[in-house]
């Protein structure tokens, strides 16, 4: 599931964490899970949903103000003081809350990204006791739950919600803002720390490069056609080069401390201890330090992995990338020396290559990604440290090989220059696709606006009106249905039912109010359905729709259809956190499944003895029923902020 449609489709209110689950996961799990949840970590506050068409379950987990405080105190979160208490920023302190900034606002004092960072850092610390087991999985003493189960598929995702508001102030002083300073508090307090570290050195670099930029062009304008002058402006040049990157590194030095006190990580105390990693396998043993049980992974086998499997398929990697710049060498040497080819023929080797210089980076991406696990590093650490070795000695070469060849064995500095500006172009091309296209298609796909119906349709409505243009038949004529009416308001003119359908789906997805149309929901249903579908096979097939799956007490207190919509109810009577200590979690709750299928829903009876379900609806009353329920449906979408189906 898209992180988008879980945003869209749940109107749950403050969410700050979403974890989901595989389709296949039985009740059993997730009531294990939850019990496990409750019993280690009370302050947290739990809501499950289940997707009706993915079968997909997810919990979406919170906590109150005062939890939160006492989970920044726990992980030694940093917050500003006030001035009259010494300004500055330290550790916060429940004992000591009044002297720190905002304190008093529960909505300014935590920023979304601190509150998600304190709900993970209690289920990270979420760990097993001795001889715990779930299903085929058995856990150590004191090994952390949620990342074992994340390693093992049992939890797909466990990612933070975004919020729209400060997204849409990001993306105005941010992303759409030209030759202004960016944001780096505002993206700390939305991102964090890592991420605005990250932005501010890419901003602290671009601007920086406009030195060189300047003097090198400058050099260039000086330069004569003699070669006397040529040297001598790159001499200087170079020179001017070495001194910029030395005052470059210390300038970034003195601008990175400066953020870091600002933002609190300068003298950030580092990990006493690093935990192994989830997927970290080997023998059990007792650990002859901690005296603990744990696994043990002899170093003898990775150091022989190592050198008789990864750097045998490294070297085989490296070859082949010279392997193919030799070819497309030789291919472009051909190309070139054909008489009768055009002058734009002889880039196609150098496309060709730059093609597959990029397609190479991905694959041995996946290839150092599963040398490194099979080499089964037991810190994080130090994995990362090993797969970084292997990425930069392979992207390397595969980027620059082909440049010191021409450069320093062929010697062609005209075709050096060829090549560096098509590999640029090229590679900037392909990641603009993979970085930015890539990702919207596949979000569309996933939302289901992606399909080979949609694609048809609009490669059909294009091919239509192309036809038009091409016949002059640049306006509509007067009989168009298309065209707006009195009865059609709002109905843009040349846009046929099938293309308002794929509009509104592409401006809000299918289940989400357009708000382009406003108050105007009186259109002619013909324009919003395709042929032989009704109004309710549409809210079925949308694939956005929920069904209700919530933990209820199995008492006879269930709340009545007509009853308020703004309750607390499900916090109070149907809340996962009921969940006693020492109690059997399937004693207290049960899986509630209310299948709306056409919007009827089974209804408790209160009799003397008993409750019942209300069956055997009559033929008479079937249409009447069908009608109401396609309209409650409708209301539930319009209104899926008080509606959760």
């Amino acid at each position: 599931m898209s992180h988008k449609s879980w945003m869209k489709t749940v109107p749950t209110e403050n969410c700050d964490v979403l974890m989901t689950f595989a389709d296949t996961t039985d009740d059993h799990t997730l009531l294990w899970l939850l019990n496990h949840i409750r019993l280690g970590i009370p302050e947290l506050i739990i809501q499950i949903r289940h997707h009706k068409h993915t079968r997909v379950y997810a919990f979406f987990v919170t906590a109150t103000y005062e939890n939160l405080l006492r989970g920044a105190e726990e992980m030694g979160l940093r917050k500003a003081v006030k001035p009259e208490f010494g300004g500055g920023t330290r550790s916060f302190s429940c004992e000591e809350d009044y002297i720190y900034e905002n304190i008093e606002s529960e909505l300014c004092f935590f920023t979304s990204q601190e509150r998600q960072s304190i709900i993970k850092y209690w289920m990270d610390n979420l760990r097993a006791k001795h001889g715990e087991v779930l299903h085929n999985i058995n856990f150590l003493e004191g090994q952390p739950i949620i990342p074992e189960l994340s390693a093992r598929g049992v939890i797909q995702q466990v990612f933070p919600l975004h919020e729209q508001r400060i997204l849409s102030q990001l993306m105005k002083s941010w992303v759409q803002a030209v030759c202004e300073k960016q944001p780096l508090d505002d993206i700390c307090d939305y991102f964090g720390v890592k991420i605005a570290m990250y932005f501010a050195w890419l901003g602290f670099y671009t601007t920086s490069m406009l030195y060189p930029a300047v003097i090198g062009f400058v050099l260039w304008m000086l330069t004569e056609s003699d070669q006397t002058s040529r040297d001598i402006c790159c001499v200087v040049f170079a020179l001017f080069n070495v001194v910029w990157a030395t005052l470059f590194l210390e300038r970034w030095k003195r601008r990175g401390a400066e953020l870091a006190y600002k933002w609190g990580t300068l003298d950030a105390p580092a990990e006493s201890l690093e935990e192994p990693r989830p997927q970290f396998r080997g023998v059990k043993r007792c650990s002859p330090i901690t005296g603990c049980e744990e696994f043990y992974y002899p170093p003898w086998r990775r150091r022989v992995f190592r050198w008789l499997v990864s750097l045998p398929i490294c070297i085989l990697c490296l070859c082949f990338v010279f392997l193919v710049m030799l070819i497309c060498f030789e291919l472009q040497e051909f190309v070139m020396g054909i008489k009768e080819m055009p002058r734009l023929a002889r880039f196609i080797p150098k496309i060709m290559l730059a093609i597959t210089v990029t397609a190479c980076d991905e694959v041995y991406r996946k290839i150092a990604c599963w040398l490194n696990d099979m080499e089964n590093y037991r810190l994080q650490s130090a994995y990362e440290k090993n797969l970084i070795i292997k990425m930069v000695l392979f992207q390397f070469v595969n980027s620059y090989l082909s440049l010191f060849y021409i450069g320093f064995y062929l010697k062609d500095m005209e075709r050096l220059k060829e090549m560096l500006a098509t590999l640029l172009i090229i590679r900037q091309f392909l990641q603009n696709v993979k970085e930015v296209l890539q990702p919207y298609l596949y979000e569309r796909h996933k939302l289901g606006e992606l399909t080979l119906r949609a694609v048809w349709d609009l490669l059909l409505s294009v091919l239509l009106k192309y036809a038009r243009l091409a016949a002059g038949k640049a306006q509509a004529s007067p009989t168009d249905q298309t065209m707006p009416g009195p009865g059609l308001r709002g109905t843009r003119p040349g846009l046929g039912p099938s293309e308002r359908r794929e509009k509104k789906c592409l401006n809000g997805g299918c289940g989400v109010p357009d708000e382009e149309e406003g108050g105007e929901r009186d259109e002619a249903d013909s324009g919003r359905f395709s042929e032989g579908e009704t109004e309710e096979e549409s809210l079925i097939d949308c694939g956005l729709k929920l069904r209700k799956v919530s933990f209820i007490e199995k008492v006879d207190r269930r709340p009545a259809c007509g009853g308020p919509l703004m309750d607390n109810s499900f916090l109070e009577e149907g809340s996962p956190t009921m969940v006693e200590k020492g109690m059997d979690p399937a004693s207290v709750f049960e899986m509630c499944d209310d299948d709306d299928d056409n919007g009827i829903h089974d209804v408790k009876e209160s009799g003397g003895g008993g409750t019942g379900v209300v069956e055997g609806i009559n033929a008479a009353a079937g249409a009447a029923v069908a009608a109401a329920a396609a309209a409650a449906a409708a209301a539930c979408q319009r209104c899926p902020a008080i509606f959760w189906v």
